[in-house]
C-alpha cells in the first residue's frame, strides 16, 4: 500500500535503496520522537505523564538527524506528534533534508482534521497511522478520549476524500480484540484505507492486562489464518507482511528464540536529539555519536517493527506495496 504521491516505478528504487542500506548495515526506519507529551491516557504507555514543562527542552529542527541517518522510512511519532503546532515546519525541512524517503505519521487521531491533514500533506508527508485497536467505545475507554473511535471513522473518509493518500489503522493486537480484527480489516477496505498489526507487550511499563493468555492460542491462531486468507485474496488492504502475521502465535507461545535487530534496521531518536535501539529501551547517545547497533537477545515484545525486520524479502511484500485497499466485491 503506497502513497498515491508515489507511481509504481518508484517501488524499484525504494527496494535499491533498501537493500543499499542493509548492505552499509544502517537504519531503514528512522522513528523521529518529536515529543513525549501526549494528551491521551493509555494503561499500556506511560508518555501521557510527561509533564507539559518538558515542551522547553524539545528540539526545534531534525533536517539535521534525518540527513545524518537518511534511511527509506522516517516517521513522526511520540508521545503524540499533532501536539506539536511546528510539526509541519519539522515535516517540511525533513522532506527536503532526505532522498527518497517515505514520510509517515503515527497519531490517536483525536486531534487530527481535514485541515490539519491536508497542511501535514502539503509538507510532505505520505501516511497517516491512526491507532485504532476496537470499532466501540472500548477504544474510547483504552485511550481515556471519550467519542475517539467515532471522531477517527468521521474523519478517516473526509480526509480521503480530500486527495489525501495513504491513511492506516495502526491496530494492536490484545486479548480482548480477536473478533474486532476482521472487521477492523472490513471496515478499513470500506473506508480505502489499510491496516497494520502489531501484537500486545508489557514493555512499555509492565502492564499484563491485555497480554494474549495460553488458552487463546486457538483462537489467536484462528484469527490470524483469518487475516492471511483475507491478505491472500485482497491485497493492499492488511500491509503487514504474510512472514510477519504468521509469526505471532510463535512468539505469544515462547517459541522465538532469534536475536532482535532493534537498532540495526530501525533507529529511535527522542525530542531530545538522543538514540536508542527501540521505544522501550533507555537512550544511549546523542544522535551525533550515533554508530551501529549489534542485534540484541531479547524477547520482550514482537512489535512490527522487529517483526518486519526479521521477514525474508518476497515477492508477496512487493505485491503488498504495490497494492490499493479495495472493497471485496
Amino acid at each position: 500500500m503506497l502513497s498515491s504521491r508515489y507511481k509504481p516505478w518508484h517501488v524499484p528504487l525504494f527496494m535499491t535503496k533498501y537493500a543499499w542500506l542493509r548492505m552499509r548495515r544502517r537504519p531503514v526506519l528512522l522513528n523521529l520522537e518529536v515529543t513525549m507529551r501526549c494528551n491521551a491516557s493509555c494503561g499500556f504507555c506511560d508518555y501521557w505523564k510527561t509533564p507539559k514543562s518538558a515542551k522547553a527542552d524539545e528540539l526545534k529542527e531534525f533536517s539535521d538527524i534525518a540527513r545524518r541517518f537518511n534511511p527509506m522510512m522516517i516517521t513522526f511519532t511520540g508521545g503524540e506528534p499533532t501536539l506539536r503546532r511546528d510539526l509541519e515546519d519539522i515535516v517540511a525541512s525533513v522532506r527536503e533534508a532526505t532522498h527518497l524517503s517515505y514520510l509517515a505519521m503515527i497519531t490517536h487521531g483525536a486531534m487530527l482534521t481535514v485541515d490539519r491533514a491536508k497542511s501535514l500533506w502539503d509538507a510532505g508527508l505520505d501516511q497517516f497511522n491512526i491507532s485504532l485497536d476496537y470499532l466501540d467505545g472500548r477504544h474510547d475507554d483504552a485511550r481515556g478520549i471519550p467519542g475517539l473511535t467515532a471522531k477517527i471513522l468521521d474523519t478517516v473518509p473526509r480526509i480521503k476524500a480530500a486527495g489525501i493518500g495513504s491513511v492506516r489503522f495502526n491496530t494492536v493486537i490484545k486479548d480482548d480484540n480477536l473478533d474486532q480484527l476482521m472487521p477492523l480489516v472490513e471496515t478499513a477496505a470500506r473506508l480505502g484505507a489499510g491496516v497494520n498489526f502489531s501484537v500486545y507487550t508489557d514493555a512499555k511499563n509492565g502492564n499484563q492486562s491485555h497480554l494474549l493468555r495460553e488458552e487463546q492460542q486457538r483462537a489467536l491462531s484462528a484469527a490470524i489464518e483469518s487475516l492471511l486468507a483475507y491478505k491472500r485474496a485482497h491485497r493492499g488492504v492488511i500491509t503487514n507482511s504474510d512472514h510477519y502475521l504468521s509469526e505471532i502465535p510463535r512468539w505469544v507461545r515462547g517459541g522465538m528464540t532469534e536475536p532482535c535487530p532493534s537498532g540495526t534496521t530501525t533507529v529511535h531518536v527522542d525530542p531530545y536529539g538522543k538514540v536508542r535501539r527501540c521505544p522501550d529501551f533507555p537512550p544511549d547517545v546523542d544522535w551525533k555519536q550515533w554508530s551501529p547497533y549489534q542485534p540484541i537477545a531479547c524477547d520482550d515484545c514482537f512489535y512490527a517493527c522487529r517483526g518486519e525486520a526479521q521477514a525474508p524479502m518476497r515477492w508477496s511484500r512487493v505485491l503488498d506495496v504495490m497494492a490499493r485497499p479495495t472493497p471485496p466485491s
